[in-house]
This record gives C-alpha cells, sequence and structure tokens, in this order.
C-alpha cells in the first residue's frame, strides 16, 4: 500500500514538473506559434529625447538638433514649429478585440501623413514586456506589406497578437505594462515608433 502511494506521489511530482516546465518555456500547448519570429526586424537607432534634439521617430537627421540662424531672439517661435510638425505616417489602433484568454484580434490604421507618395511600404510590429524593448522581453512580432501608399491615403489590417501562457503572465507581473515597437520601411526611408501601454 505504501509503495503504491509513493509511486502515485512520485508521478504527480513529475507531471506537475513536466506542466510548470511547459508552462515557463512556452512549449507545447502553451507555445506561441509565431512563425515569424527568426525573420529578421528591421528597426532605425533612435536618439533618446535629451540626446541632441533629435525625433525619436524620424530618420532624417537634417533637422536634428537647434538651428544656427534662429538661435537669437525667436528660439521659442522655431521649437513650437518644430514640435509641432507632422510625423511621415500615423499609425492609429482601432480595436482591440478578445479572440481567447491570451489572444487578442487588434485593427489598426497606417496613413501616409506626407505631401508625397511613398512606395515599397512594410510595417513591422513587436511586442515586448514591460517599458523596454530588451530583444529579451519581446513576446510578439509581425509585419505587414503595404505596397505603395499616396499621400493622405490609408491602408488598415487586423492581425491576431497571440502570447503563450507565461508570456501573459510575464505581461501581468510587468504590473500590465507592454512596449509596442512599429517600423515603417519604405523605399527611402525606415522610421520606427515606440510607445508604452498599459493593458491591465
Amino acid at each position: 500500500m505504501r509503495r503504491t502511494l509513493l509511486v502515485a506521489a512520485t508521478a504527480l511530482v513529475l507531471l506537475t514538473a513536466g506542466i510548470s516546465a511547459a508552462f515557463v518555456t512556452g512549449v507545447g500547448p502553451f507555445s506561441d506559434d509565431d512563425a515569424e519570429s527568426d525573420e529578421p526586424f528591421p528597426t532605425q537607432t533612435t536618439a533618446p529625447p535629451d540626446d541632441d534634439g533629435g525625433d525619436s521617430g524620424g530618420s532624417d537627421s537634417s533637422d536634428s538638433g537647434s538651428s544656427d540662424s534662429d538661435s537669437g531672439d525667436s528660439s521659442d517661435d522655431g521649437d513650437a514649429t518644430e514640435s509641432e510638425s507632422v510625423p511621415p505616417f500615423g499609425v492609429v489602433v482601432d480595436n482591440i478585440e478578445k479572440c481567447g484568454q491570451t489572444c487578442r484580434d487588434v485593427t489598426s490604421t497606417i496613413t501616409n501623413q506626407q505631401d508625397a507618395d511613398s512606395s515599397g511600404v512594410t510595417v513591422y510590429s513587436r511586442i515586448f514586456v514591460g517599458n523596454s524593448t530588451d530583444p529579451d522581453d519581446e513576446v510578439w512580432r509581425g509585419s505587414q506589406a503595404v505596397g505603395d501608399l499616396a499621400a493622405g491615403e490609408s491602408y488598415t489590417t487586423t492581425k491576431r497578437v497571440k502570447l503563450s501562457y507565461s508570456e501573459a503572465f510575464a505581461v501581468r507581473q510587468a504590473d500590465g505594462w507592454i512596449t509596442v515597437q512599429t517600423t515603417i520601411e519604405t523605399d527611402d526611408r525606415t522610421l520606427t515608433y515606440t510607445e508604452q501601454r498599459d493593458v491591465a
């Protein structure tokens, strides 16, 4: 009788350890079957906001820093104009719909806010746990080929964001904070936008 109880207890401990290991590592039924995770991900290195005045979302370095010609009386007017400039692309999350316990269908729209057409547009997105973009904290990535986007034109798509249970647990442990990094690559430039969101 004791031997049977010991064997049953050992089997239960091993089964619990196996399930826990699968949960933590994200394998088996707890895995994220996102095949895109091994593909290269283009990003633009962005300067911190207090670094040489560069725009954290743009790749044009022609206006990073203050201009010497307006450094006198009208520096406040020049700064206001620069901070009110419209970024080349607008990205808006239109809708988030629950498709499971750790799954969301996210509908978003990209708009070409430039006066010129953009060609070869591809949008890459990554989601990180917490408030950083440390590669070890990445929990999801996806991309969408948009093609050509005329001036003022918008493109809307829906992507399924599916996390493993361990990834969802990591987001919960970060008090529900995630960082979304969106890179827009065109034939002539690459722009990266980063934002933090509380999804708790």
